[in-house]
């Protein structure tokens, strides 16, 4: 619907003399300026390039330059800019690149991409959320929208810089907090699911520079003093027209014999079938042939079952999904701790698209007696609320067994597994991990959990508890402290 702005003729005097500004410095920064800038840009760079694998469709939005574009690494990359100055420099330095000159408010490319970027355009936009609506027409349900944007606190620093001649003299800016980005993102028909705060010194001073904004900028209170928000957002999810897939349920089973004949009786039919694969870890108490048994009792369940062929649980996990057909992928521990008739509500959630990953979470509703020792729930606070800070994602429960996704983005995760590395045996911080890195939005589906009928826990309590804590601390490196 069109509509007749009556400030329009402030708009068009707004975005001329944007363009005028931007046109006057693109590529006739003094030196004293281009200095203090380059680092800034260095720091956002590397924050974009965490986030934004190489090799994607990238469209930056506000791309003056084309620097951060190029730094992306795209397969393939379009800029969007208003200014013909900066565009003319960015040809020239980047002709592999495509650059389109136009307005962010209206620009129309028809085409889709991976990534769309907005690294510090909200400050500088007439209408942020018209803006925002726009960028919907370049996006899918799996692209990602990424939006940095400087706080008020920047303008204490840059105005001195400014007031002392280090520091590009800027036009009026919007002065956004990170509720502000969030809540337009949310108006323009999009949903946040990561948010990060960036740079505490924007100088480059050795050592400090380093600490400060490696480090303390991601740790409170010091992030509540960080000048840049990183906001990862998506569409507001809708339901997937497409057929209903089939699910595979992989079923990780050592020493697990009593439990087998009630897995094959609860296991619910979902999608447009369900299908069950087990995968055997060396047991002692007949589970293989207990499963064979169960096989051939009922021909008429869709069941396969396999010899794990390494250890640990995270190794027969992988070989599950490795064998699985279905576009569905979900992870039940043979204990039945988690009820098989929870599997539903996790299908329902992918399947509706509110979740990309679907975690169970055992930690909300109350627990049966013997369900969970005292000192394996405080590991899980402890390791919940110490990923919830790695992910940027609120994550209740990581030692959860039942977990969901689709076939595409796990093989996507495996697909990146060498950024974390192989040394998880339990499986589900390799998963989350992935899941995180490919800024999937992972969704806590809270399960009761219940006491075991059959055997004993094959966790190692204390020895996996210091596995898990290495695993934090290495992931602060590949994830947090980069």
């Amino acid at each position: 619907m069109r509509v007749d702005r009556p400030d329009a003729p402030k708009e068009a005097k707004f975005r001329a003399g944007r363009i005028a500004f931007w046109d006057s410095v693109s590529g006739r920064l003094p030196r004293r300026w281009t200095g203090l800038r380059s680092y800034y840009h260095e720091l956002v760079v590397r924050q974009f390039r965490q986030i934004i694998p190489p090799g994607k469709r990238v469209l930056e939005l506000g791309c003056g330059q084309g620097d951060l574009l190029a730094a992306l690494e795209p397969s393939y990359g379009a800029g969007v800019d208003m200014s013909p100055r900066a565009l003319e420099i960015a040809r020239a330095r980047y002709p592999a690149l495509r650059f389109i000159e136009g307005d962010a408010h209206g620009i129309a490319l028809n085409e889709t991409f991976d990534y769309v970027v907005l690294s510090d355009l909200v400050n500088d936009l007439w209408d942020v959320q018209r803006a925002l609506e726009n960028a919907r027409e370049f996006c899918t349900p799996e692209t990602r929208i990424v939006v940095s944007s400087y706080t008020r606190l920047w303008s204490i620093p840059r105005g001195i810089a400014q007031w002392a001649g280090f520091a590009i003299p800027l036009p009026l800016q919007n002065w956004l907090t990170g509720a502000d980005v969030q809540n337009l993102l949310y108006l323009s028909g999009f949903e946040t699911f990561a948010v990060s705060t960036h740079i505490l010194l924007p100088l480059r001073i050795p050592i400090l520079a380093g600490l400060c904004n490696r480090y303390f900028a991601r740790m409170y209170p010091f992030r509540e003093f960080a000048l840049t928000n990183f906001h990862v957002a998506r569409l507001q999810p809708s339901p997937s027209a497409g057929p209903e897939p089939v699910v595979s349920v992989i079923v990780a089973a050592r020493n697990e014999a009593g439990n087998i004949p009630a897995i094959f009786d609860r296991i619910p039919q979902m999608g447009s079938g369900t299908e069950l694969i087990f995968v055997e870890g060396g047991s002692k108490d007949g589970t293989w042939d207990a499963i064979g048994r169960e096989i051939e009792a009922r021909p008429h369940l869709n069941v396969r079952r396999y010899r794990q062929p390494g250890k640990g649980k995270g190794d027969a996990v992988r070989e599950g999904f490795r064998r699985a057909t279905g576009g569905m992928l979900m992870i039940l521990d043979a204990d039945l701790t988690v009820a098989p008739e929870d599997l539903p509500r996790f299908y329902e959630a992918i399947r509706s698209g509110r979740a990309e990953f679907a975690n169970g979470v055992r930690l909300v509703y109350p627990m049966e007696d013997e369900a969970m020792r005292f000192f394996n729930w405080v590991a899980n606070r402890f390791f919940s609320a110490a990923f919830s800070w790695l992910l940027s994602q609120p994550v209740k429960d990581t030692l959860c067994g039942t977990k969901v996704l689709s076939r595409r983005n796990y093989e996507a995760l495996a697909a990146n597994r060498a950024y974390f590395g192989d040394f998880d045996p339990f499986g589900d911080f390799d998963l989350l991990f992935g899941a995180a890195k490919l800024n999937l939005r992972i969704v806590d589906i809270p399960v009761r959990y219940r006491e075991r009928t059959y055997g004993e826990t094959n966790i190692q309590r204390w020895s996996g508890g210091m596995v898990l804590l290495r695993m934090v601390l290495f992931a602060m490196r590949r994830i947090k402290f980069v």
